[in-house]
């Protein structure tokens, strides 16, 4: 039996006697086997060393460290490896110890392993913000390898206090292990993690994201179609990705960008390769996880612009009322002084359609903050299921259509556009023509792999100048058609009109010098 066929077999026994529940307290989900051999595998060794330093933080059972240390078997140099492990869940550590043990007693290296079983993040608190009493000269290592705890803290965790420089809001634990692993590694050392999604946009994680992008580069990203497929013997829903990042801060020319169904199909993988300054682009540093060319064409005819919705006067924010915490104020049918609420389900065929004949589909209150102007609105969806066709989905509010009305509210499932001032109605179709649109939709999925439209996000997106948005708007008007496949071609209209001003205007500028 191989080194990490013994640490699955041992690890499958551990799972099947421990409920999922108890787990769960610690973010413990285990990494499948074809997942620890395909991590494993994306190291380079370096060549010319002996002796490599290897840090599993989190470790669990071992796999993943037990997996690295099975492809060093077959490395001619090597002759010995140090392994430290943190882990700090009392009920794995026997395993953990067993495995490694077995593992030392098998293996064609020499192997000295420690368990440390102090918190990962605080044990380093002092080393990390460079504080009195930190360790000069801490233990670096060539390699960190790591399936972190998936579990969010508050903001006053002193977990969240140990790293102020990464932590924005509440975080969770698996973005501090990246940026401490990352803080472990000797300069040009390698980290393999498997970590959610999540991480890549938005204003939750931008700190980390400037640190972790800047201090280290992205050489590999690997994603997974089906997000249930990840984790053997666990229902994770979370999307989940595979990144190795170096140490460095000499960019790479290319970031390879792979793909594959399942955690147990890595014979079936996709591969591309994609401009590291179009995976990574901006100063927020979003982390565009492009998968073939037409996606990073669609990031380019889209990035040509430099405005986005703020520069010219306009902003998405979240719908105003929260339904479940204002049941008092809710009413099911028109009365004096109700005014409308809107829902998603108001949204339809790019219009909206109201009443619908839905409970709860007016609001009574006096409350500031839940009522807005009854001005021109384009409504989006927060919330689409994962399956369905658009992540983005709008619809035309126009306020003529309630005249009665002086305000209404929306619920905080749905997003919507609004500006300084009250917008035309050919604004609010134009906006309509690119949030409809396929290039927006396949831009934003890009962007994001979440099922929920995040207002953050869009405010970063790019957007045409404010007139021509407006002349799509009249196009779309004139053609009477909200139909996605009218403003792809509205849409496609402009840019080519836009591309050939560009030519045009550079031909001039050459036959005039």
């Amino acid at each position: 039996m191989n080194l990490l066929d013994f640490a699955i077999q041992t690890t499958n026994q551990y799972i099947d006697q421990i409920p999922k529940s108890q787990r769960k307290k610690y973010g413990q989900f285990f990494t499948s086997k074809e997942t620890a051999i395909f991590m494993a595998d994306l190291f380079d060794v370096p060549a010319g060393k002996t002796t490599l330093h290897i840090l599993d933080p989190g470790a669990g059972s071992g796999i993943l460290s037990i997996a690295l240390l099975e492809r060093l078997q077959g490395i001619p140099q090597l002759k010995s490896v140090h392994l430290v492990c943190y882990e700090n869940d009392s009920k794995i550590i026997e395993l953990l110890k067993t495995n490694l043990d077995w593992v030392c007693q098998n293996s064609t290296i020499q192997i000295n392993y420690e368990i440390r079983e102090d918190n990962y993040i605080l044990s380093q608190i002092l080393d990390y913000n460079g504080m009195i009493g930190a360790n000069l000269s801490p233990l670096k290592y060539d390699m960190v390898v790591s399936n972190p705890p998936y579990m969010k803290m508050t903001k006053d965790s002193p977990e969240a206090k140990a790293m102020p420089d990464v932590c924005y809001g509440a975080p969770n634990l698996y973005f501090l292990f990246a940026a401490m692993g990352l803080f472990n590694l000797i300069h040009n050392g390698e980290l393999v993690y498997i970590i959610p999604r999540s991480w890549t946009s938005g204003a939750y994680f931008k700190r980390f994201r400037q640190k972790f992008l800047s201090e280290g580069t992205l050489q590999h990203i690997h994603l997974f179609v089906s997000r249930d497929k990840v984790f053997d013997k666990e229902s994770v829903l979370q999307e989940t990705i595979i990144i190795k990042v170096r140490k460095s801060t000499q960019k790479p020319s290319k970031v390879a960008i792979t793909t594959t169904q399942s955690n147990n199909d890595f014979s079936n993988i996709t591969t591309f390769e994609a401009p590291y300054t179009t995976v990574i682009s901006g100063e927020d540093c979003y982390v565009y996880l492009v998968t073939n060319e037409q996606e990073v064409k669609t990031l380019e005819q889209l990035n040509q612009w430099g405005d986005t919705l703020p520069s010219i006067g306009l902003r998405m924010k979240t719908g105003l009322t929260v339904d479940f915490r204002n049941k008092d104020v809710l009413r099911d049918v028109a009365e004096d002084s109700a005014v409308p609420l809107f829902y998603s389900q108001h949204i339809q065929a790019g219009k909206i359609l109201f009443p619908i004949g839905k409970e709860h589909e007016y609001i009574a209150t006096e409350q500031v903050g839940l009522l807005q102007p009854n001005a021109n609105y384009l409504f989006v969806k927060r919330f689409t299921a994962k399956e369905e066709h658009r992540r983005l989905q709008c619809g035309v509010y126009l306020a003529r259509k309630y005249p009665e009305y002086a305000n209404i509210s929306t619920q905080n499932k749905i997003n919507f556009i609004s500006g300084l001032q009250n917008l035309s109605e050919c604004i609010v179709y134009g906006l309509y023509v690119l949030f409809n649109s396929t290039l927006y939709d396949c831009y934003y999925r890009i962007l994001n792999g979440s099922t929920q439209v995040n207002s953050t996000e869009i405010n970063s997106m790019p957007v045409p100048p404010l007139a021509s948005i407006e002349s799509m708007g009249k196009e779309l008007i004139r053609a009477q058609d909200m139909t996605e496949e009218c403003c792809d071609q509205i849409l496609r209209g402009f840019i080519y009109e836009q591309s050939r001003g560009s030519k045009s205007n550079t031909e001039r500028v050459a036959s005039a010098s």
